[in-house]
């Protein structure tokens, strides 16, 4: 049985929102650094959140361990996530190869989800998992350039990535499945994530890059498309599609990454398209639908 239409609407409104974010890294990092970017876009996500919160009037103590616990998952899934994607491609390693190990999340979160969360993958659903990779080894292997990077070991950078959204996305899911786990709403959840983020950021923005941005109009729709559309919407759709359905399923969504970030680069900056994309989107395609397969249970007497 495949998954409630509501569903798929959201899925297909995080896969969109979340790409868009590589796009909109393109327009703003020109114009600043790295964890600068980082540091502008979620301290004003905070005081966005934390002001809507107290409009209204659902601004209240949640206890230590429940903020502690969004931090964390915000620090891993905001910050790390981000900031080792944004530091490969400024030492050099080509975006192909950035996504291709991003790409390993899905793996390593079906891999590790029976024994964190209990929920282990179907043979079928497996499958799904593998045809996803083979069509996103496709479409980025074909574009990818093995000699740019100046040091091999910013090859190994975007592993931490990988790390940090499967860490997350498993507390996140073990915290819905958990029921005596502290509970967040999501905007009170997304408001103590971006507040991890800031402040873990905060330093090495500040003492590192000196906060240097150029404030050009060019950076300033970038900053905010990446602070409501991704950081805001994408994120908030994540958690949500976490809620509904098991951390494999969801995993799975990032297979479309590549694919759909060309799509957006050839809408946008005019890339050209290959055979190889399409071929690889297809797969990812039919990979991904054999993840959300779901068989229906026979109902005990």
């Amino acid at each position: 049985m495949l998954l409630h239409q509501r569903t798929w609407f959201l899925a297909a409104g995080f896969v969109l929102l979340w790409n868009s974010g590589f796009i909109g890294a393109e327009y703003a990092l020109p114009y600043t650094q790295p964890l600068t970017l980082l540091f502008w876009r979620y301290w004003i996500l905070t005081f966005l959140l934390a002001g809507w919160l107290m409009v209204r009037r659902r601004w209240t103590w949640p206890g230590w361990p429940a903020i502690m616990t969004a931090a964390g998952v915000g620090i891993l899934a905001h910050g790390v996530w981000l900031g080792c994607v944004f530091v490969a491609l400024q030492e050099g390693v080509p975006a192909g190869v950035v996504a291709l190990v991003v790409a390993l999340q899905p793996m390593a979160t079906g891999a590790l989800s029976g024994r964190v969360v209990g929920e282990r993958p179907s043979r079928l659903r497996w499958a799904g998992l593998l045809t996803g990779l083979l069509g996103v080894m496709i479409a980025v292997l074909a574009r990818t350039e093995f000699t740019r990077a100046e040091s091999l070991l910013a090859y190994f950078i975007p592993f931490g990535s990988v790390a940090a959204i499967t860490v997350a996305s498993l507390i996140q899911r073990r915290m819905h499945v958990r029921h005596d786990a502290p509970r967040l709403s999501l905007d009170a959840g997304l408001l103590y994530q971006c507040l991890g983020t800031a402040a873990v950021v905060s330093i090495p923005a500040i003492f590192m890059e000196g906060l240097a941005t150029e404030w050009t109009p060019v950076f300033v729709g970038a900053l905010g498309w990446l602070t409501l559309a991704v950081s805001l919407a994408a994120y908030g759709l994540m958690w949500l599609l976490i809620g509904r359905m098991d951390a494999t399923r969801v995993a799975s969504l990032f297979y479309l990454g590549p694919p759909v970030t060309m799509l957006m680069a050839w809408a946008a900056f005019g890339d050209q398209l290959r055979i190889t994309d399409l071929v690889g989107l297809g797969l990812i395609l039919a990979g991904v639908g054999m993840t959300h397969i779901r068989r229906q249970s026979p109902q005990a007497p």
